[in-house]
């Protein structure tokens, strides 16, 4: 990994061309909804799939740089203090200065609330700054840190004390008796030394996909360090991510956690201005041996246009985990999008069309449309998305080689052997925003009898050697569902009011209605009602 970055560093940065700015769009779409709209429509022929967006993407599409001062009503001062103070609470960035040379700008991020869990109160507490800017306009930079204590509602607190981590967040260390203090920070270093070439050096999260889910690779999971290249050749844009992520089950005789390495290639081809089609493959490679010896990436699979999946049978008995994959989108009229993901795991065809639930055939489906401007009804957004995941996907021989990064999905927040409805509509006037969202979906649990454990595919850090490929285990009836049946309805509405759009600054009401259901037993009815004011960069997906 570090022979990686060093190479790439020394090819970026001897580079002295020049074209436009490189700072990436947040994870966010919350308050981004003129920038999707134009990303989606059929006016432009866009790369929509690979996220996060550089503001460069958009230089022939829309000026980001007058977009929140034209959105908004500003209001304007006689006396030129009062606009200053004005302005960096409610316009720009609290602290910035801007030249043809150079950009620099400084924010607050803050995320204070308070709310209720049944009779259990809840709290958040972050503190936190961010620092971006330009130099010239090939170059970005970009960082974060945020310091959080919070008391969550139960069924997230569950979760936390299980898996040792805040959801998508961080280590949770023990805060008082009932919350978690955890940190979190993320940054880059983007260039384009070339108009078709970008290179990324970062420490945060990618997304790949254009629905609310990603099957493929999901913002899900916390952050990790990655190098990301990007290539627009023609009406084809390649991506190729390599990072490194950790598994909080192992530690090292270091005291460190044990890694593993995951390399990504993304291929996006823009047929028309209304078809994009995609490919997908990657490679888990552990980063250490069985006896904790550290286990470099494979030469082979740094070549940045070569097929994993061969490169892998080419390793010999190899100890790790290829996926392969596909996504497609279709714009209808101007701003409908449909769209789409399938990935593979294993298959046998004999198996597949003999629909006998072989535990070996694992595949993952999205199938979604959304549609911005709805019924031609500006800033009303509507989205219907459905994700099914079979039995087994995702999971390998351990932690070390799974699809997932300290204990939570690279992809669904779910795991696997489920399906998923999702139905998310969203309008704003001004600075006011209404989001509502639902979620609807069941999967088959592990079930755990008397101390003896029984893995029907749901937990995808689970050995699947056990379970199927061992002479008198049982390879088929394996179907989706399989095993302790739970169900799940969340229903959930945000109004807020966007304080500042530079830094998504916004005061917020937030009401959840959560049904829990096991085997047709209601096990949870919580009703989860919070208000604040928050920085919003980022998503946090607590809907599980």
């Amino acid at each position: 990994m570090k022979k990686i970055i060093y190479t790439l560093l020394i090819c970026l940065l001897t580079a002295t061309y020049s074209y436009a700015q490189e700072l990436l769009i947040p994870l966010n779409d919350d308050y981004e909804m003129e920038i999707q709209t134009a990303a989606y429509s059929s006016d432009y022929r866009f790369h929509t799939a690979m996220k996060s967006w550089s503001e460069y993407q958009f230089k022939d599409i829309l000026d980001l740089d007058s977009l929140n001062k034209s959105q908004f009503i500003v209001k304007n001062y006689n006396k030129k203090w009062k606009n200053i103070v004005w302005n960096s609470i409610f316009n720009t960035d609290f602290i910035g200065t801007k030249t043809d040379d150079f950009y620099i700008g400084i924010n607050p991020i803050v995320d204070f609330q308070v709310g209720k869990d049944g009779s259990k109160s809840t709290w958040v507490n972050t503190r936190g700054a961010e620092v971006k800017g330009t130099i010239g306009d090939n170059f970005a930079f970009y960082t974060n840190l945020r310091e959080n204590q919070a008391v969550f509602p139960d069924y997230i607190t569950d979760f936390a004390n299980v898996n040792r981590v805040v959801p998508g967040q961080g280590h949770a260390r023990t805060f008082k008796e009932t919350g978690f203090d955890y940190a979190n920070a993320s940054a880059y270093i983007s260039l384009r030394p070339m108009y078709w070439l970008n290179g990324t050096l970062g420490y945060g999260k990618n997304f790949i996909g254009d629905g609310y889910r990603s099957l493929i690779l999901s913002d899900n999971a916390f952050a990790y360090p990655y190098v990301k290249l990007t290539a627009d050749i023609w009406n084809i844009q390649y991506t190729c991510l390599y990072s490194q992520m950790s598994d909080k089950n192992r530690v090292l005789d270091d005291d460190t956690f044990a890694r593993k390495n995951i390399v990504i290639h993304y291929l996006d081809w823009a047929v028309t201005k209304r078809l994009n089609l995609g490919l997908f493959d990657a490679i888990v490679c552990k980063g250490q041996d069985e006896n904790g010896v550290r286990r470099d990436l494979d030469f082979q699979y740094i070549n940045p246009i070569i097929f994993l999946r061969t490169t892998d049978y080419y390793v010999g008995n190899s100890p790790d985990n290829a996926l392969l994959g596909a996504s497609a989108s279709f714009i209808l009229g101007k701003h409908t999008t449909l769209y789409g993901q399938f990935v593979l795991d294993e298959m046998t065809i004999k198996e597949f069309i003999g629909f006998n639930g072989y535990c070996a055939n694992k595949q993952s489906y999205q199938f979604g449309i959304k549609s911005f401007d709805c019924f031609k009804i500006k800033n009303l957004f509507l989205q219907g998305e459905f994700n099914l995941v079979r039995p087994y996907m995702y999971s390998h021989y351990d932690g070390e080689s799974n699809y997932a990064h300290l204990n939570q999905s690279i992809t669904h927040p779910w795991g696997a052997n489920f399906y998923e409805i999702v139905a998310r509509a969203q309008y704003n006037y001004k600075r006011f925003y209404f989001q509502y969202k639902m979620n609807f979906g069941e999967w088959g649990d592990d079930i755990t009898t008397n101390g003896e454990y029984q893995y029907y595919g749901h937990d995808i850090y689970q050995d699947y050697r056990k379970y199927y490929r061992i002479d008198g285990v049982e390879k088929y009836g394996h179907y989706l569902l399989t095993g302790e049946k739970n169900a799940l309805l969340m229903n959930n509405l945000v109004v807020s009011w966007l304080v500042n759009p530079s830094y998504n600054l916004n005061i917020f009401t937030e009401i959840t209605h959560r049904n829990h259901y096991i085997e047709g037993n209601n096990v949870a009815d919580d009703f989860i009602i919070s208000f604040g004011i928050r920085t919003t960069f980022d998503r946090k997906y607590y809907d599980f």
